[in-house]
């Protein structure tokens, strides 16, 4: 802090002779308790306040000005603020004009830069002239904070747009400016930097965030200021002690006193100068930069260490210690990214140079492994920066990181983000290739003996050591931007490659070669497309014309290159499948007008040659795919070089159909036995033809006939190889495709679509047969190829104008549905110890495990295609979804796009099929655990937690969902009262314990489809079941109760209303005393509405309940201290003597106004009877009636005492949150938190209540024909 004795806080006024000064203590005392009456003022009586004067001495202020309080009035004058946030004027005229006005009434001019503050915080208030005399700091800052605006949370530096983002660079300017405007005289006048860092450090110590913020950045530039006024005076005495010692050491005779007295003045004037700026640091960095590097606000915390960042920069010799630097290193630990990017950043401006990172070694020990570990950081920025400080670190030092440091980073170049691989890859390329040493200086630039070629060796061996030998690309992706110019010598890669090793040389082994070969291919991918690989980028960007003037010189160097060279490595690695595999996909990059302008056509000779026999050598289904991809990449039609190459092409299609129908001639023969030479001869030439056939038209050799041919043949004697089976199943379906294309295009002929329709029919038919294989290979190829074939010939192809399309559209009928979804359940839903056949008896090994979960993964999203695109039934993906939970390792993301999208087409029938599936579970449960339902076993809490996931899918805006979670709950009713119970009459219905499944979706309900469904569900319930108390029947209980959350449900029944409200809260329910309120056709429109969801055949009907009559009483209780469990006879009837479970029949269905009679004195005495139970029931209660008692008393007597009015007493509301814990970590899932909709009860709610909006629920969805003219509430 600012001592007493050096720094004084001194208002003086123009027209006084003498000052008087007191001791800042403001800075000691932010809150001003120990300060005095006037402290620091000096102003006479009788003196007028600055505001007053009728000049004016703000900055860019006009004659006219005024202020009245300390307001400025707006006649056309702009005060300080407004100046700067305009930004019209140039910073340094504005504050050539303040200086000016300060030196004119310093007082006047101070007070405009206090009110410049506390403006740019965003305050309304201002600061007048009488409080800038007589108040202290804490003072004014108390007035103005009550003068702030609470309504709004926004000031000018946290408001978003151009301006306000210029008005924060304006401010920093202007505090920068006036700081060396002043650095001369004014800020050593012990005035104005006295005033203004005592006001600032009392800001920064408010409650208000905008004044914190505001102050701590102004208070940090204004530190940042002095600093370069230190650095300047520092400067300026090295100079004059220089100055004085030269001239002390001359010759006695050349010595010029004068001169050295007064270089010792300047000397001691610049001390004293430094001292008083280093006070004044002294007082902004503890009072502060101290307490607000740790404020709650982060970005208050990133201003300050961003720029103490500057200060050790800008002065590294006050601020370049431990002292100051290991408030840099707490705050790496910040929890906010924006704080730890800005540590990051300071620490980077240091290790720029290497003068100042060799005085960082203690910090860097210290602080090494949190820097390394930041690599790693949740935010990619952050690691970025992190990897960015390392590469200056390893700039500065080689020896400060370990191997291990250097490791943590290195793997980092396979990062999936592009910035973080970029910065890894330049850390690698210096690490590794930026060391030259003496020996490598005479090397040639280009070939095997290059250094070039010794580094593409050390890539190599890098490669080969990180064992990611699949992201060759992601390698080649951060290395390209650092070294490029390595990756692109090509030249020196095909001498490698080629060229044989000289003596003493150690050639390279064929991994390496291998690796070498996958390097060159990347590399030359990357320079033709000038894009990331797959994953790391949005798209593809837009080239500059200079980067598509070196893709295209890149291009055509590639061309001259390897059009030379190909045909060569693919000679010397014909056999290699890895190496010929990379190599024929050269070709796709070539520039083929340069065969022609370049007189290549023997290479192009040579290249066919060397492509015709590394199909005929190979049977490998991947450079197979490689050999027609080339020949596609080849055969353009745009180039001159296409009749050469489609002559190739047509010379090898014609020899492989004619050897092929050749030898399946002799493989059907009939009456003989096909030996292994023949099948595996027919086998690679129709592998062979398969590939081809993918990327070419091969329809003028109508191979249809000969591959249906070979499929038949195959069901009929059932011994033909599998993988027979599996190429002629992939080559007719590439027949049936290019068929299709050709129709598509309407290049094809009158009856083409004809016979496209019967090869299709019959292919899909002989695919159905293939499902019963034994052979689960053959069975996944029938399925995948089943799957894409019926999402091909949808209804789907008829859209965008293809209506011509209709006769080729195939609909699966329901046994190809069934036989698709059996073979889902039997080869997908198993467990990972079942899958023995796919992953050949490996089970053992990991990859293999992964291949197969990766293989019925892509099974699984075949099928899920056709539900989503309507090609089979959206309920058969109930089966699907049952298995959500099981299986949500593996498939969890899968079934949850599924059933996202499945709500996009339809929400109702999306609804249905979830609860059947949930329904399937239970039958399920039932038949392994017998007709006892135990609700605490592992099966049925599974049921449940699903249906809870299900129900969280739905989301929070209710009204999108209503019609579906309706459906959803009469589904679920119904099938919990279908079944009756098995043990007879007065026991549960069988599947009763659905409807605790059922009530995890009561949540969905709105309040007024609560009150329906609740009416449905008491269309199947007797009067026995609504009294039941035992065990069994708590999943009626349950539900019932989750139907009647809210408590300002009019129509409510009072007996479900004793099973959920036990305790004696429920003394103020009105709901006991509304039934005997109702009006004839409030009783009429809710008999009728019992109508509700009787969609059932016309021979079934469920029991109704019968409607009790009005029974008249000479006393009545007093409707407010009526209890619920009083007024149970008003909503339910004495049972009839009908079975509870049996149907009544249609002509026998009572009326409101035509009910049974009743014998009135069996009544009486029913209701006397359950009047005892409810009286038996109260006694036990009465404790917890006393203690609730003695709490409503007490809370009444707290409301009276601060002026509540008894009406407005806040009601008990239960907690309807979720029960555990647990539940909360999925409450996001596939939830639109954009709306939330809080019932709040009664007495709360009573304004909204009247006030809410129509309900525009349409009831015939989901209402029988007989009452869709009976209101539904």
């Amino acid at each position: 802090m600012i001592a007493a004795q050096d720094l004084h806080t001194e208002f003086q006024f123009a027209q006084e002779a003498e000052s008087q000064l007191s001791s800042d203590t403001d800075l000691e005392d932010p809150d001003g308790k120990n300060a005095k009456t006037g402290k620091g003022m000096a102003a006479k009586k009788g003196k007028k306040a600055p505001g007053d004067k009728a000049k004016g001495g703000g900055a860019g202020r006009a004659p006219g000005l005024g202020r009245v309080n300390g307001h400025y009035q707006e006649n056309g004058m702009e005060t300080l603020f407004e100046v700067v946030k305009m930004g019209k004027s140039a910073t340094q005229s504005v504050v050539d004009d303040w200086i000016e006005a300060y030196k004119h009434d310093r007082d006047h001019a101070l007070l405009d830069l206090i009110n410049f503050f506390i403006q740019c915080s965003g305050c309304k208030g201002a600061v007048s002239g009488e409080m800038f005399r007589h108040m202290q700091n804490s003072e004014i800052i108390r007035k103005m904070t009550e003068e702030f605006d609470e309504d709004g949370g926004d000031y000018p530096f946290t408001m978003a747009g151009p301006q306000w983002k210029k008005f924060r660079i304006n401010f920093c300017d202007f505090i920068a400016v006036l700081v060396r405007q002043c650095q001369y005289s004014i800020i050593y006048d012990e005035y104005m930097m006295d005033t203004v860092i005592s006001l600032l450090t009392g800001l920064s110590d408010s409650q208000v965030r905008a004044f914190r913020h505001t102050s701590t950045l102004a208070a940090m530039k204004l530190m940042t200021a002095l600093v370069n006024v230190a650095l300047n005076l520092s400067i300026n005495m090295d100079n004059t002690q220089r100055q004085y010692e030269a001239e002390r050491n001359k010759v006695l005779a050349k010595r010029a006193n004068d001169r050295l007295e007064n270089l010792l003045q300047k000397r001691k004037e610049l001390q004293e100068n430094q001292d008083e700026i280093e006070n004044m640091m002294n007082a902004i960095f503890k009072g502060v930069f101290v307490h607000r590097y740790r404020d709650a606000i982060a970005e208050i915390r990133a201003i300050c260490i961003e720029e103490i960042g500057m200060w050790m920069k800008l002065y590294s010799d006050a601020f370049l210690n431990d002292s100051y630097l290991k408030y840099v290193g707490w705050t790496m630990h910040d929890k906010q990214g924006e704080v730890r990017l800005k540590c990051l950043g300071a620490l980077q401006g240091l290790f720029h140079s290497r003068e100042l990172g060799a005085r960082l070694e203690l910090f860097t020990s210290r602080f090494k492994d949190r820097i390394v570990s930041m690599t790693l950081d949740k935010e990619y920025d952050v690691a970025v920066q992190a990897i960015k400080l390392l590469t200056l670190v390893l700039q500065s030092s080689d020896e400060i990181l370990t191997a291990e440091d250097c490791e943590s980073v290195y793997h980092l170049v396979y990062s999936a983000h592009r910035p973080i691989a970029v910065s890894a890859g330049e850390f690698l390329f210096k690490k590794l290739f930026s060391h030259r040493g003496p020996e490598e200086e005479g090397l040639p630039r280009r070939g095997r003996q290059s250094l070039n070629g010794s580094l593409i060796k050390t890539t190599v061996f890098f490669y080969l050591e990180s064992e990611l030998h699949e992201h060759g690309a992601y390698l080649v992706d951060s290395l390209w931007d650092c070294g490029s110019e390595l990756l692109k010598d090509w030249e020196s890669m095909i001498s490698l490659l080629l060229d044989e090793p000289v003596s003493g040389e150690e050639a390279l082994t064929d991994r390496q070669e291998t690796a070498l070969v996958e390097i060159m291919l990347c590399a030359i991918r990357q320079a033709c497309e000038c894009h990331p690989p797959v994953g790391r980028g949005t798209g593809k960007r837009v080239l500059s014309a200079k980067e598509k003037k070196t893709q295209l010189d890149d291009r055509t160097r590639i061309t001259e290159m390897f059009a030379v060279a190909l045909p060569l490595l693919l000679a010397k690695y014909c056999v290699d499948i890895d190496k010929v595999t990379n190599l024929l996909q050269i070709p796709k990059y070539f520039d083929l007008d340069i065969y022609t302008t370049g007189r290549l056509e023997k290479h192009l000779d040579a290249l066919l040659r060397q492509i015709w026999e590394v199909q005929d050598k190979h049977t490998d289904t991947e450079v197979l795919e490689a050999s027609s991809t080339t020949y596609h990449s080849l055969c353009n039609e745009e180039f001159t070089i296409f009749n050469r190459v489609d002559i190739a092409r047509s010379q090898l299609l014609d020899e492989l159909v004619d050897k092929f129908n050749t030898l399946l001639e002799d493989f059907l023969q009939e009456g003989e036995e096909p030996d292994e030479d023949d099948a595996y001869q027919v086998l690679s030439t129709l592998k062979k033809i398969s590939a081809f056939h993918n990327a070419h038209d091969l329809s003028k050799w109508d191979l249809f006939t000969s591959n249906y041919k070979l499929l038949n043949t195959g069901l009929q004697n059932g011994d033909m190889p599998e993988q027979i089976v599996i190429h002629a199943m992939q080559c007719t379906h590439y027949i049936i495709l290019w068929h299709l294309a050709k129709v598509s295009d309407g290049s094809s002929l009158k009856g083409d679509m004809v016979t496209l329709r019967k090869q299709m029919r019959a292919f899909c038919l002989m695919c159905q047969r293939y499902l019963n294989s034994i052979n689960n290979a053959v069975k996944e190829q029938a399925f995948t190829i089943l799957c894409d074939l019926l999402l091909i010939f949808s209804h789907q192809m008829m859209s965008s104008g293809r209506e011509q399309l209709e006769p080729l559209v195939y609909t699966p009928d329901s046994s190809l549905q069934a036989e698709l979804l059996n073979f889902i359940l039997d080869q997908v839903f198993i467990d990972q110890d079942e899958d023995n056949n796919s992953t050949d008896g490996q089970q053992d090994d990991e990859a293999s495990k992964i291949e197969a979960l990766h293989k019925r993964r892509n099974l699984l999203a075949a099928y899920c295609k056709l539900i989503i695109y309507n090609v089979v039934e959206i309920n058969t993906g109930a089966d699907i979804f049952k298995q959500y939970m099981r299986y949500y390792n593996d498939y969890g993301d899968i079934i949850k796009e599924t059933l996202s999208k499945t709500r996009q087409i339809d929400k109702v029938q999306c609804a249905k099929t979830l609860v059947l599936s949930l329904q399937m579970l239970f039958n399920d449960m039932l038949s392994e655990l017998g007709f006892n339902v135990d609700r605490s076993t592992s099966a049925f809490c599974g049921i449940k937690e699903l249906s809870r996931r299900f129900s969280l899918t739905f989301g929070l805006d209710q009204m999108k969902t209503r019609e579906a979670i309706a459906m959803l709950h009469k589904d679920g009713i119904e099938f919990a009262f279908k079944e009756p119970s098995p043990q007879g009459q007065g026991s549960p219905p069988l599947n009763l314990a659905f409807l605790d499944i059922l009530s995890e979706f009561s949540s969905k309900l709105i309040h007024q489809d609560k009150r329906t469904v609740h009416k449905y569900l008491e269309r199947f319930m007797t009067v026995q079941m609504a009294l039941q108390r035992d065990d069994c029947w708590l999943p009626l209980i349950s539900y019932r109760n989750s139907l009647q959350v809210g408590g300002d449900d009019d129509t409510m029944s009072v007996i479900s209303g004793i099973s959920s409200r036990g305790s004696t809260r429920s003394k103020k329910s009105k709901s006991a005393t509304a039934s005997k309120r109702k009006l004839p056709e409030e009783e009429n429109s809710c008999s009728s509405s019992d109508a509700v969801w009787m969609n059932r055949e016309q021979n079934m009907q469920t029991p109704v309940m019968m409607h009790s009559p009005h029974l008249t009483s000479t006393v009545l209780r007093d409707p407010k201290k009526m209890r619920q469990e009083d007024s149970c006879t008003a909503a339910f009837t004495m049972p009839t003597e009908q079975l509870p479970h049996q149907p009544v029949p249609l002509q026998q269905q009572p009326h409101h106004h035509h009910q049974t009679a009743i014998d009135y004195n069996t009544q009486v005495t029913w209701m006397l009877t359950q009047r005892q139970q409810v009286e038996a029931r109260q006694q036990q209660e009465r404790v917890s009636m006393h203690y609730a008692k003695m709490r409503n008393h007490m809370q009444q007597e707290i409301r009276r005492g601060s002026g509540l009015m008894e009406d407005d007493e806040e009601p008990i509301v239960e907690d309807v949150m979720m029960s555990s814990e647990d539940r909360l970590e999925d409450i996001n899932e596939d939830m639109n938190f954009e709306t939330m909709d809080i019932d709040l009860p009664a007495s709360k709610n009573r304004r909204e209540r009247s006030e809410l909006k129509p309900d525009y629920f349409d009831p015939s969805s989901i209402m029988d024909d007989s009452v869709l003219n009976v209101s539904m509430f």
